[in-house]
């Protein structure tokens, strides 16, 4: 149990260069959750990615180290988010105009593991959060924010509507969650500044949203 969930609870980082393929996994009765992409080049190829070029011709070309695609999240999530495995061959068609012809390029991806059967629980500020698994199994969780997200929450609207669209997430709430309900049967917390700190302005008004598993 506890290996599972350290691999869950892992960002996982893949890299690919031009030529080669990549290959993301996760582990049984999870999915593939893509966080972050970037395909290009931001450093030199003797750092990264070797030119494949030969040296004669490498010298003549100009490289760009300030050379990225905009469409690469975009076509990880469409090539591997939800699955458990995805792999394909990197190279610049994939990802439609090449913004820089003649320097080799690479793939970086972020991603996590996300379990299959996963709950949600919100509380509004100062209302009390309890989760709870049935017998004979225990708490994972899996993701924690607290404060107020651009969208805001539909089970705690927003009394003050002057207030102007800002997001503030506590940086702690993770880990006081794990160390609190991770691989317990239940558990409870207060949605309170005093549990997790004030992460946005004086009267900003806050929640609490969990993602776990049993």
């Amino acid at each position: 149990f506890a290996g599972y969930i350290s691999q869950v609870l892992k960002n996982y980082t893949d890299h690919a260069c031009d030529g080669e393929y990549v290959s993301l996994r996760c582990p049984h009765r999870t999915t593939i959750s893509i966080q972050s992409s970037f395909y290009g080049r931001i450093v030199p190829s003797h750092q990264m990615c070797p030119s494949r070029y030969p040296h004669s011709y490498a010298t003549l070309i100009k490289e760009d180290v300030a050379c990225s695609v905009g469409t690469s999240l975009q076509k990880m999530l469409d090539e591997c988010q939800d699955r458990r495995s995805c792999q394909f061959l990197v190279n610049s068609r994939l990802f439609g105009a090449d913004p820089c012809p003649g320097t080799g390029k690479y793939l970086i991806v972020w991603y996590k593991c996300r379990p299959n059967e996963y709950k949600s629980k919100v509380a509004c500020e100062d209302d009390k959060l309890r989760l709870s698994c049935k017998k004979s199994m225990v708490i994972a969780i899996y993701s924690a924010i607290f404060g107020r997200t651009q969208g805001g929450s539909l089970e705690c609207p927003y009394q003050n509507l002057g207030m102007p669209m800002i997001e503030c997430q506590s940086a702690t709430a993770l880990q006081l969650m794990i160390k609190r309900c991770h691989g317990k049967r239940s558990c409870s917390i207060y949605a309170s500044t005093y549990e997790f700190g004030d992460p946005c302005y004086p009267g900003i008004r806050k929640h609490l949203n969990v993602i776990y598993t049993c």
